[in-house]
């Protein structure tokens, strides 16, 4: 689950995203193991060993409250005052023999195979995505019946875990809202076991109850679609975009007479009206694309220019960055707030770069005819710019 490609194929490709995505829940079986590439039972030792994990990050939950962290950690202070929660390893396993479930809220940033599924991910649905883990040793529910304000992904990666789906009581629920969806009533409408390597997408708003209870222990990650994707956020993004308009700038006539005030209203929807064309939603959509900062990370020690050297790795860190190729003589890339214009020859060295996935600026030359001296300033300049990173080789 590297790669955009992997996840269309698991999740439906545009048949997915043209039919249910938003709509109605989908699972996909996989084969066991399907999922090992992302995490095991032994990373998350590792992580929970190697981190300092602060509630609410990390947290355990028994049915729907939080467990007081004085039950599973101490607080340490070092001589500098700074303190911390220290996991206590015995009173963790206590509390997740008692029940208890544990959650480690974005784990994909604390582990590499982790980020470049999520970047994946990003990639083919074209929103924010983070990455929560779930472990359950017991068949308590850790929530009881929730719904989530997002979209997620569960991928199970150990034990099988049953998720009870009763769908939405109020369409499309946001976290700031008018009103709050009603609990729902009645039988589940779908229940759904996931074993290693099932996958599972739930629409935001949608009630769930999730419960390791067939016997087995159980591991999985969701993967919370959580970007701006509303007509809200669309009409937040067109004011401020519209904020180069005189009218929205000057004061609302609160003080004048129904007359002028009544004027001022006219001539707001008449301002309004001539932005919400047909191509509203592409130009929101792609603003919001190349905008996102991205998920950059330091190049050390190459902190000027980027070494001419075959070898050396490097990946685009915004997955939604966008390649305009539309000119007979350049190529622009846009992405993580930035804009680059190359000559045309440049292409096949932008084209290589938009699957996310690193590549030696050998085989970049190679694709694009170039010298790796010639490839090497082109990445410098992505470098600089927080839309590219070196990720391997080089001394």
């Amino acid at each position: 689950m590297n790669s955009a490609l992997s996840w269309a194929e698991r999740l439906g490709g545009d048949e997915f995203l043209a039919q249910t995505f938003s709509r109605t829940h989908h699972v996909s079986r996989g084969p066991a193991g399907a999922f090992d590439s992302l995490l095991t039972w032994d990373t998350l030792n590792t992580l929970l060993t190697t981190h300092r994990l602060q509630p609410p990050r990390l947290r355990l939950s028994a049915g729907g409250d939080l467990v007081d962290p004085d039950r599973y950690a101490t607080t340490v202070t070092n001589r500098r005052s700074a303190s911390w929660h220290h996991l206590q390893p015995a009173e963790v396993h206590a509390r997740l023999a008692e029940g208890a479930s544990l959650v480690l809220d974005s784990v994909h940033e604390m582990h590499p195979p982790l980020a470049a599924a999520s970047a994946a991910l990003e990639r083919f649905v074209r929103t924010t995505v983070q990455v929560n883990l779930y472990a359950s040793l017991t068949p308590e529910p850790g929530f009881g019946v929730h719904w989530d304000d997002h979209a997620v992904i569960a991928c199970q990666l150990r034990g099988a875990k049953r998720w009870q789906i009763y769908g939405p009581t109020r369409e499309a629920p946001g976290w700031v809202d008018v009103d709050f969806p009603q609990e729902p009533r009645g039988e589940p409408l779908a229940e759904i076991v996931l074993t290693d390597g099932d996958l599972l997408y739930l629409p935001r708003g949608w009630w769930h109850c999730v419960a390791a209870d067939t016997g087995e222990q159980s591991l999985h990650l969701t993967f919370g679609l959580t970007g701006p994707s509303t007509g809200a956020d669309l009409l937040h993004w067109l004011v401020d975009q519209m904020r180069a308009r005189l009218l929205l700038r000057q004061d609302a006539p609160r003080f004048a007479g129904p007359g002028e005030q009544n004027a001022y209203v006219a001539r707001l929807r008449t301002e309004l009206l001539a932005e919400l064309d047909a191509g509203l939603v592409e130009r929101w959509a792609a603003s919001v694309d190349v905008t996102h900062p991205g998920y950059p990370h330091t190049s050390l020690p190459h902190i000027t220019n980027v070494p001419a050297e075959a070898e050396v790795t490097v990946t685009l860190a915004c997955p939604r960055a966008r390649l305009d190729t539309g000119s007979a003589a350049s190529v622009t890339l846009r992405g993580a707030g930035g804009e680059w214009e190359f000559a045309l020859p440049v292409r096949p060295v932008l084209q290589a770069l938009m699957p996310g996935v690193p590549i030696a600026l050998g085989d970049l030359a190679d694709r694009a005819g170039l010298p790796v001296e010639a490839v090497a300033e082109i990445v410098t300049v992505l470098v600089q710019g927080q839309a590219a990173v070196i990720t391997g080789g080089g001394r």
